[in-house]
């Protein structure tokens, strides 16, 4: 029998959520059955799955001891020395960086450079503001995430509740997401908002976007406004109103106006005339537009933050204020 106390940051989750992440080994049919047969309690007593876990509650599991005996995952962030973040914002519960371009928001196969999350989590383990022995479920978490070859700013939340908060107002478009780019010719009209509907091609990691909804399209929505335009290029801010894979890439590509240095939608000509070897896009200002009550996340409400120096802008043009 293992026993768990329920702190802060495992408060507030369903039992099988939380089981699920403090036995990752354990199936889930079994979590289930378990919870059925009551080998699985909260507080001494048999409880149903959707239970809300409270600060204090004891959790009881009665099942094998192959589920929690088998050797840990490997944890990355113990293998990152530096971190090297650049910190855009930073308070108790939330972090907003400026990520690289070439830097992974997450592990995927193939890749074994430290990703952006094992970096924040370093991070946040260097500073000892998050402890891995003192959880059972919760290790810091990217909010949103952007292409490996794009660079910008994603939230990070150092806490369960700030990531519960920020991924329920994601969610809900309360957070106001602006990007840069720089694409090939002039946008006619300088600016508007493009409608699509996206279809993506998991095999290929590419997406298509179709002018009627179809069969497994999704509605894609991106304001667009021109900003300056120098030798056939021209600086374009996007709003995304929807998160779609490759939205904006995909879509300004759709219009006629490919991103420079897009080697998946634009023109493989003009990516090597400009030596870029990944697509000029910035995800360079976030604005929290709170709609309804935000918790003890209440004081972002109304807050901006923007990178100031985005380097294909200093690169190809002289415009310096982007608001």
């Amino acid at each position: 029998m293992k026993e768990f106390e329920i702190n802060k940051n495992d408060a507030g989750q369903r039992l099988d959520r939380f089981v699920s992440k403090a036995v990752p080994l354990l199936p889930s049919s079994l979590l289930q059955k378990y919870i059925r047969l009551k080998r699985i309690k909260v507080n001494g007593k048999g409880a149903k799955r959707d239970t809300r876990l409270s600060v204090g509650d004891n959790v009881q599991m009665y099942i094998n001891d192959e589920f929690f005996d088998a050797p840990a995952p490997e944890n990355i962030y113990l293998t990152v020395e530096n971190p090297d973040l650049d910190i855009v914002y930073e308070d108790e519960n939330i972090l907003l960086v400026n990520k690289k371009p070439g830097v992974l928001c997450h592990e995927t196969e193939g890749w074994s450079a430290a990703t952006l999350i094992a970096r924040i989590q370093a991070y946040a383990y260097q500073k000892r503001e998050w402890r891995p022995r003192e959880e059972n479920s919760f290790a810091p978490a990217l909010c949103n995430r952007i292409d490996r070859n794009t660079g910008g700013i994603v939230i990070a939340a150092k806490n369960a509740e700030a990531l519960r908060i920020m991924n329920e107002k994601i969610k809900n478009r309360e957070i106001e997401k602006y990007y840069l780019c720089v694409v090939c010719g002039v946008p006619k009209p300088k600016s508007g908002t493009l409608t699509g509907y996206l279809f993506k091609d998991a095999v290929k990691n590419q997406v298509y976007i179709k002018s009627r909804p179809e069969p497994g399209t999704k509605t894609a929505v991106t304001k667009y406004r021109t900003l300056d335009t120098k030798d056939g290029l021209s600086l374009v801010e996007c709003e995304l109103l929807t998160g779609r894979t490759h939205q904006i890439r995909a879509q300004m590509a759709f219009a006629g106006y490919p991103l420079l240095g897009d080697g998946k939608y634009g023109s493989e000509k003009l990516r090597r005339q400009y030596g870029e070897k990944g697509q000029a896009l910035w995800s360079y200002r976030v604005k929290f537009a709170f709609q309804n009550g935000a918790g003890a996340l209440d004081y972002l409400n109304n807050r901006e933050f923007s990178v100031k120096n985005v380097p294909f802008v200093q690169k190809y043009f002289s415009f310096s204020d982007f608001h």
